[in-house]
């Protein structure tokens, strides 16, 4: 089985092209029966796994030796790094050998390292900044794809018919077609290890980084289909063959987003009965989001997409069902496979680089696509972005403009497409390939490079990572409800009153399916703020060597009880051990003054129910009555000087 599974590694297989001996049976005529073997060296029963795990260690080691230079990581990015390794890695391995190996295999990549990095990806993807903006992601996302897609492939066309590019490139118009389908997406692998490191603001971030995610849908229809046209001739083309193609665009994209969300369900449903079970919980996670992508590969849909969407419907539900501590196995278990992924996968891009038998030269191709995707992207940005910011509350200006036109970085999903086209079908796959590998190598090293500087020059906003305060909670509710209450008086079914309707739908329908009825008692945000602050007082007790402000003056009624929350096992530590120590709300600090005490009455208000459909106003002006008449939601405060 493992020698089976060496070539998808990109391993060559023990002993491959050597002619085997005939071995005579232990006991046979003429040969005296074997003694009793100290030691043997069994190589090729363990070269697959050993080397798996030799280019995992590699790939950590180097990780580590670069992070010991502050200056140097925080110059150059981790992955152009890797790249240079990969290459210094691939030259001594070709100086060795005679020959390249252990490049990077479409399969490999495909099934084995993409998915982690994107499962991810989708699943700690902040939500709501994604919606707010999946509007400008899915035009950048399927309109910029296409326009970069179908002007790189016609002006290298045209630059060939020009005289510009050699006659030994034998390719027509539907090879460059081709060509410029699968190097005019944007790699999210490469956008992610780039960007992470900028720390530009979030909008900017999830704009580009959506759009790369989103776009393998238009990338693997444009490059099936022109595969397809190609393998036909184009004089066997008929016109409902370019009516099928559009139609698959559609198919691929809704159907892998189908996929992906259905996996979401039973992911959560699944996770909401394993509270007898838990150590079970993070394996589900890790098994039914593959399974996702691997049925949509299957199905020949967007695995991208499927995987994304996964983690996108079923963090909410899962993270509200498994425990704390599989939470965190699974948050760090998915952030270290998918660093792993990335870093072997930008190592043997380096290493692949090497193998000059795979790619030949033309310096006009070569130079006209650099120019090409540089111009076209910067173009398509400029005008989509003009026709968004006609519908945008908040434009994206012309800093933002260039960031988005720089930013897109080509990466490891065109070099194992190209890889993966056919050279009897295509005779120019040679002059593709290196063309492909000198664009992914400046677009992630040049421009990599060059990035944070130009973000620094410009004076982009940066993003800045720190959790929203209550007060910062309580503003966003109350503009949420507003701008959907406005929306519903006007009669305006907009952005936000659909979203309203959402989660009216989800409060009442899927958190109560797919949630313990423990886990969705303890939705309301006031409790969760309440357990957060014990927990984090709870803690402080800890780290203080148990001295903390007595509560023998400071009593204070207790918390409405509730079955559903359970105390931390350090406070119950402290309790039984008979401290005097407040761990509840009642510590002082959490209430300081009476505006904040006023904040959180409102808080608890406006989530609780200040915006409600017209059918709904006679208790929306009930609740106003009570609220200035002051009855209810008061917190009241005893023996506290």
């Amino acid at each position: 089985m493992l020698r089976a599974a060496l070539p998808l590694l990109g391993l060559p297989l023990a002993g491959a092209g050597a002619t085997e001996e005939p071995t005579q049976e232990p006991g046979s005529p003429g040969e005296p029966p074997p003694g009793l073997a100290l030691f043997r060296w069994q190589w090729h029963e363990v070269e697959a796994p050993y080397l798996v795990a030799l280019w995992i260690l590699v790939a950590s080691l180097a990780k580590i030796v670069f992070h010991l230079s502050r200056k140097v990581t925080s110059l150059v990015p981790e992955s152009c790094l890797l790249i240079l390794l990969g290459l210094v890695l691939g030259g001594i391995v070709l100086a060795v050998a005679k020959k390249a190996e252990y490049q990077l295999e479409p399969g490999t990549f495909f099934l084995f390292l993409l998915p982690p990095i994107v499962l991810d990806s989708g699943y700690f993807m902040p939500s709501r900044l994604f919606f707010d903006n999946l509007g400008a992601i899915l035009t950048y996302a399927v309109v910029g794809t296409l326009w970069n897609a179908f002007t790189t492939g016609a002006a290298l066309w045209g630059l060939q018919q020009a005289g510009l590019v050699a006659p030994r490139v034998q390719a027509g118009l539907l090879d460059f077609l081709l060509f410029g389908s699968l190097i005019s997406a944007v790699d999210p692998v490469a956008v992610l290890a780039v960007f992470e490191e900028v720390h530009v603001n979030e909008t900017l971030f999830i704009i580009v980084f959506g759009e790369s995610l989103l776009n393998d849908a238009v990338t693997v229809v444009l490059y099936k289909v022109c595969n397809s046209f190609v393998e036909m001739g184009s004089a066997n083309v008929q016109a409902t063959d370019y009516l099928k193609g559009v139609a698959s665009l559609f198919v691929v994209s809704l159907g892998g987003a189908a996929v992906g969300l259905v996996f979401a369900f039973l992911l959560a449903l699944t996770t909401r009965f394993t509270k007898r079970v838990r150590i079970i919980e993070p394996l589900l996670v890790f098994l039914l989001a593959y399974a996702a992508y691997l049925t949509a590969e299957m199905a020949s849909l967007s695995a991208i997409l499927a995987v994304t969407m996964c983690g996108l419907g079923c963090k909410k539900y899962v993270e509200a069902n498994i425990s704390h501590k599989s939470r965190t196995a699974v948050k760090y278990t998915m952030k270290t496979l998918a660093s792993c992924a990335e870093t072997i996968i930008f190592m043997l891009l380096g290493i692949s680089a090497v193998d000059s038998s795979k790619w030949a030269w033309d310096s006009g191709l070569v130079l006209g696509t650099l120019f090409f995707i540089l111009f076209f992207r910067a173009l398509g940005v400029v005008l989509q972005t003009w026709v968004l910011n006609q519908f945008r509350l908040v434009p994206l200006d012309k800093i933002d403009q260039v960031v988005m036109s720089y930013g897109g970085l080509r990466g490891a999903v065109a070099f194992a497409l190209v890889i993966l086209l056919d050279r009897t079908k295509i005779p120019a796959k040679d002059y593709f390939v290196a063309t492909t590998i000198v664009v992914v190598f400046f677009t992630v090293i040049v421009q990599g490079l060059t990035i944070k500087p130009l973000v620094k020059w410009l004076k982009v906003k940066r993003s800045e990572h720190h959790k929203p305060t209550l007060n910062q909670e309580l503003h966003e509710h109350t503009f949420d409800h507003i701008l959907a209450a406005v929306e519903d008086v006007v009669g305006h079914h907009g952005y936000h009153y659909w979203r309203d309707r959402w989660e009216q739908f989800d409060k009442k329908y899927l958190s109560q399916l797919l949630m313990r009825r423990s886990a969705y008692r303890i939705r309301d945000q006031i409790w969760d703020v309440y357990y957060r602050l014990n927990i984090r007082d709870a803690i402080s007790f800890v780290d203080q060597g148990g001295h903390v402000l007595s509560s023998t003056g400071l009593t204070l009624p207790s918390m409405p009880s509730r079955n559903s929350v359970a105390e931390t096992s350090v406070t119950n530590l402290l309790r039984e051990s008979g401290s005097g120590a407040c761990l509840d709300l009642q510590v002082i600090d959490t209430v300081r003054s009476g505006r904040d005490r006023e904040d959180a009455v409102m808080h608890h208000l406006l989530c609780g129910g200040l915006y409600k459909p017209r059918y709904r106003v006679g208790l929306l002006q009930e609740l106003f009555k009570n609220v200035f008449s002051g009855s209810r939601g008061r917190i009241k405060l005893e023996g506290v000087s």
